[in-house]
């Protein structure tokens, strides 16, 4: 089967280098180098500054344990509150993850890689259709979709950054490997991308006020959760599957691909999305450590007091 026509990377565009944009190029440079430190080093040394995160960013640290304890009531305060600490040790590792995915080598990484699923892929493009790919923030989710274009040609979706050095210099990175890169409001091209024949790949799972929101269950609490799986499936014929991705205590990951939703979209756009809010949970629970929990994922409720962070 023919693959989409890739996406232009916009080798043309020039990178922002203005005063206000120093500091960003600082931080990319600091990025760039820390994705060259050997990966036998660089866990230990995520999960370090991990520890650190979770001293100094009291606000991000509360969100996190707020979240958990409304996620999992049957923990106990020490079991949420270890869970928590080591939620941020992941998030130290997926910091270099992301650097590496985005500027460095990801051959290490390659090394005891787990990929499950791929035929549940391939049966769900027969006939040249395209197919939308759903994960959640994890902190695993840019590393993991780097080794995934290993096998399958990806594009994503993402929301744009604010700052011009860092939106070029991200956007460059993933195009090394994304088949292509399309923002939220890009919704034509990605569809056209999806009509083809393409994959695309995003995360739908954070509270955010752009786009088509409903309240559907997340682990058993109301969550502002966005319709587009449903709506781009309705608009493109694409069907929609299911992507987890683990980093494993031995060094390794895995891949996980799920067949294809059954009778995926339906005329119900707010059971549709729960649908996919449950499939994340599902990811979730078999790796509660390595979810993004410092978002406010609650921050939004139906009786619009939003006081859960409080």
């Amino acid at each position: 089967m023919a693959e989409p026509e890739k996406r232009s990377s916009d080798a043309g565009e020039r990178a922002p280098m203005g005063p206000r944009q120093w500091p960003s190029w600082l931080g990319i440079g600091l990025a760039c180098l820390a994705a060259r430190i050997p990966w036998s080093l660089q866990r230990p040394i995520g999960r370090a500054v991990g520890a650190l995160l979770y001293r100094v960013l009291r606000d991000r640290r509360h969100v996190a344990q707020r979240n958990i304890a409304l996620c999992f009531p049957e923990l106990d305060g020490a079991r949420q509150d270890a869970l928590a600490r080591a939620s941020f040790g992941e998030l130290g590792i997926g910091l270099f993850e992301f650097a590496r995915a985005w500027w460095g080598s990801v051959d290490p990484m390659r090394k005891g890689l787990q990929v499950e699923g791929l035929e549940h892929l391939a049966a769900a493009r027969a006939g040249g259709r395209g197919v939308i790919v759903v994960s959640g923030h994890f902190t695993t989710l840019e590393i993991s979709a780097r080794l995934m274009c290993d096998y399958a040609p990806l594009a994503g979706m993402y929301r744009p950054h604010n700052q011009g050095a860092m939106e070029w210099a991200v956007k460059r990175g993933r195009l090394r490997y994304a088949a292509a890169m399309f923002t939220r409001e890009e919704l034509r091209p990605a569809l056209k991308h999806l009509k083809q024949g393409g994959l695309l790949w995003f995360a739908p799972d954070q509270d955010t006020r752009r786009g088509d929101s409903v309240f559907v269950p997340f682990f058993g609490h109301p969550a502002y959760s966005l319709t587009s799986t449903h709506q781009l499936a309705r608009l493109s014929g694409a069907a929609v599957i299911a992507f987890s991705h683990v980093r494993r205590e031995d060094g390794g990951y895995t891949l996980r691909l799920s067949p294809a939703f059954e009778e995926f979209p339906s005329t119900d756009a707010t059971a549709d999305t729960a649908r996919v809010i449950a499939s994340i949970e599902a990811m979730v629970r078999q790796a509660p450590t390595q979810y993004l929990w410092i978002h406010r994922r609650f921050k939004r409720q139906p009786d619009g007091r939003g006081e859960l962070y409080r």
